[in-house]
């Protein structure tokens, strides 16, 4: 049965993975580099404007937060990543999302977001290699494709994928949260996480 996203709704913030309550539905998960555009995706997944606060300063989303739309959450965690905040600002946040998931949670997929315009970082290449050890079933979203043409995206999906050292099966969408191109694929993937 396919999720209506038009239900979603924010339902809590947590400011330390302590505080997270047990998980009661399939998770969906969102991480990536501060500024990715995870937001923006996020929002283009529900169909809905604002629902998951956009920011103009990247690092903003200092907490995990969670949404729930039918019976599956979607987890926004902290970008990370951005050189401007303080040192105790990164370790909460690498407690955030470490916390989290070394938790004992109901992951049915994290969507794990790059920006195709640059090479992955190494805290891009840091977060794939955790999630391919932690065996997590996780998929990479490519984000701000409307910025190089066609030609430019096959190109770079296909160094991407190298420099991650992506074993075959783990899936890689080419998103724009401007254009919409590539949501249906990423709605289907989450569709199949949670028929499980």
């Amino acid at each position: 049965m396919a999720i209506n996203y038009q239900k979603a709704k924010f339902t809590a913030s947590y400011g330390t993975s302590a505080q997270l309550p047990d998980s009661v539905r399939p998770e969906v998960s969102f991480v990536g580099r501060s500024n990715v555009g995870k937001s923006s995706i996020m929002n283009k997944i529900f169909n809905r404007k604002n629902l998951v606060k956009v920011s103009s300063t990247p690092g903003k989303t200092r907490s995990i937060n969670f949404f729930e739309c039918d019976w599956v959450d979607f987890v926004d965690l902290p970008g990370y990543g951005y050189a401007k905040v303080s040192k105790s600002d990164k370790s909460r946040w690498s407690e955030l999302i470490e916390g989290y998931f070394n938790q004992d949670r109901d992951f049915a997929l994290v969507c794990s977001l790059i920006d195709i315009r640059h090479e992955p970082s190494a805290l891009d290449r840091n977060m794939v290699q955790f999630l391919m050890d932690a065996e997590l079933p996780f998929a990479i979203a490519l984000t701000k494709a409307d910025k190089l043409s066609k030609q430019q995206q096959m190109k770079q999906r296909a160094a991407i994928k190298k420099a991650l050292k992506l074993p075959g099966g783990v899936p890689m969408v080419v998103t724009s949260s401007e254009k919409g191109d590539g949501i249906d694929e990423l709605r289907a993937l989450i569709n199949r996480a949670i028929e499980r």
